[in-house]
This record gives structure tokens, sequence and C-alpha cells, in this order.
């Protein structure tokens, strides 16, 4: 998954409505193309050790399976990336287009919030961030909902911007089976980003990422799995090891930081397959992103209040000192009496995030 070649891309005529959207018939914005409702074929889940050759041998040697939620897995997953499908016409922001989108991940349908710049593109097209949204029960998500003035920040400041909803959020496709002990969020992210760079307007070669809270360790993981990222901002995010995420993280009325004496859930369940980090630390390393920091696939910067009740401080604070320790370019502001979502100081850390991107992504 490195950077490819890009073709200039197709001028694109602005002033042309999208026709089929109640009530946006006077809405202007780019002609967009449609994609065809067929999703790709499904790709197969890759072997540990398989080598791609052009004749199969006749006894071929059995290879163990790499786990889901392995970085190898991810790094080993082919992301061909979808046409983007515009759905429908959405009423515009201060300075650019809004659409409802769809693309394809493992033949489900997902759908995102797409933002597009007014103006001609830059010859190489526009610089896009791919946006991941922290967690929101999925049968209270809503596409167009939450996170409103975040998009609007990266958007008006001449990013495409696309936020996927993963799969079972809003009118997605698929059952939402949670970020930690599942890599579907992960999967569906890579494959935003696959679609993204095919997009006809943005420049495959300018592509950042931004993550809040569980948003964060998803971008974290795509970082280590993905040479296309170019640099990446995240917010409160649970960027810490498995082990940490075992041992660390209990969100309760004990605070951030509390140890779990009785892990349940996807925590239970690898312990009870794989054993405790202690007892199996090779298996903890290969799903944990932080071992991998070495292969990140741009500099990071880190955001995160100090009163922060969901994600534990701690976790930001460490993953700054392990990307320094493994050499990497890395960022980190902490926001005094902060919460969650740093509604306090939030204009200070989106100023800071917009200069990081225009400073490693747009290339300013």
């Amino acid at each position: 998954m490195k950077p490819r070649d890009f073709a200039s891309p197709i001028l694109i005529t602005l002033g042309i409505a999208l026709a089929g959207c109640s009530g946006l018939a006077q809405l202007a914005g780019p002609a967009l193309a449609q994609s065809d409702p067929s999703p790709p074929a499904a790709t197969s889940p890759p072997a540990a050790t398989s080598t791609a050759t052009d004749t199969p041998t006749s006894t071929p040697s059995p290879t163990p399976t790499l786990h889901p939620l392995s970085i190898a897995f991810l790094r080993d997953t082919d992301f061909p990336g979808s046409i983007i499908n515009i759905e429908e016409a959405l009423p515009s922001g201060a300075n650019y287009y809004r659409y409802l989108a769809s693309y394809w991940s493992e033949g489900l349908r997902i759908y995102a919030l797409l933002t597009v710049p007014f103006g001609e593109p830059p010859a190489s097209g526009w610089p896009a961030i791919i946006f991941n949204h922290g967690f929101i029960p999925p049968d209270e998500y809503r596409t167009t909902e939450r996170y409103v003035a975040y998009v609007d920040g990266f958007a008006r400041n001449g990013y495409i911007v696309f936020r996927s909803d993963y799969r079972g959020h809003g009118d997605s496709d698929g059952l939402a089976q949670g970020g930690y002990g599942s890599p579907d969020y992960t999967i569906d992210v890579l494959n935003a980003l696959a679609a993204i760079r095919n997009f006809e307007l943005a420049d495959p070669a300018r592509v950042g990422m931004w993550g809040h809270s569980m948003g964060g360790y998803i971008t974290l993981r795509a970082m280590v799995a993905s040479g296309d990222v170019r640099a990446g901002v995240i917010w409160a995010g649970v960027v810490a090891s498995y082990p940490d995420l075992l041992e660390r993280w209990r969100r309760s009325s004990s605070g951030p930081g509390t140890p779990t004496p009785t892990p349940r859930g996807w925590r239970g369940t690898l312990v009870e397959t794989f054993g405790s980090p202690q007892e199996n630390p090779q298996f903890w390393q290969s799903i944990s992103a932080n071992a991998y920091l070495q292969d990140l696939s741009g500099p990071v910067q880190l955001h995160h209040g100090t009163a922060d009740t969901s994600v534990p401080l701690e976790f930001s604070i460490l993953l700054n000192e392990q990307i320094q320790a493994a050499g990497g370019t890395v960022e980190f502001y902490d926001y005094p009496g902060d919460n969650h979502n740093l509604s306090n100081y939030f204009s200070s850390a989106m100023q800071r995030s917009v200069e990081f991107f225009d400073r490693f992504v747009k290339g300013n």
C-alpha cells in the first residue's frame, strides 16, 4: 500500500446540481461520478507466509492463519479502493460542498460524509483527510450528526474530508462488533483510504488521517499498516498497547487507569484463547500497533485533556515517549482541566491540528 503515480484529475465543471435530492434542487456542486451498485469481488483472508505465484504447487505446504487483529493481517490484506458513490447532496458549508456518500468494504456498502472545497482543484487534486470518529452507540449514530464543528474545521481550510460511518452504523451494511476485539472498523477505514486515493478530485499523495478516542486507535493502526497516510492527528486516543488496554483501562466510577481485575468481553475472549500478556507476550505484541512504531507512515500529533474520564491521559503520554524512542516525529499537547472532547480548548486544538496537516499533508 505505497503511494501510487497519479494522472492529472478530470476537470470537473462546477455549478451542476445533483438530481434526485429532495429540497436541494438548487444546490450546486461538482458533478461527481456515480459508482456501479455492485460491490467489488471479496478477497479471501491472507495466510501468514503465503507468496503469490503464477502456478500453484501440487502439494502446497500448510501455513498458519494470521490473527485478524494482528498488524501483519492488515498489511497482507488487499484494499483495492472502490469508487465513491454520491448518494445525496447536502447543504453546503461555509466554502465547501457536503455529500452523503458510500463506498465498499469487504462487500458491504459503507456510508460516509464527504466534503469537497469550492473552486477548481489543484493540478494534483485537493489534499484529503480521512476522519475517524470515536465510539457512538451504533443505533444512535447518524451520518450528519456529531463532530460537525470538527469536520468543518478541516473542510473550511481547503481539505476534502471523508468521514466513514463504519459498518453497522447508520445505514451502513454489516454488524457493529466494536473497535477493539475485531478488525472490522480498521478495515473499513483502510478501504476508505483506498477509495479517497482513487477519488477524482483528491491528491492520492496528500492524505492525512484524524481520529478521536476509538478513532485514534484506528488511526494509529492504519499508520503502521499502510504507507499511504502522510500524517496523523489523534485527540484523546485509545492509543495504548493491548496489554495496557487490558490492564490499565476501565471506564467506570473508579476512573481511568484502574486495573480491570476480571477481563470481560473482548478482553476475556483474548485471554481465554491466547493467555495473558505475561503468558503469551508474542501474541499481544503482534496485535499492538505500539510494537510497530518504527514503521509509522508519517508524523503524529497528539492532544489530550488532563481531566479526561473516558481515556487515560497516560495513554497519550506513553505513546509520545514511544514514538520518540522509535525515532519518529511527534508533537504532544495536553490541556489542563479539559475533558474527553477538548471542549474548553477546542479552538486551540483545532488550530494546531490544521497547522500540522498544512505542514505535513498540504505541504505548506
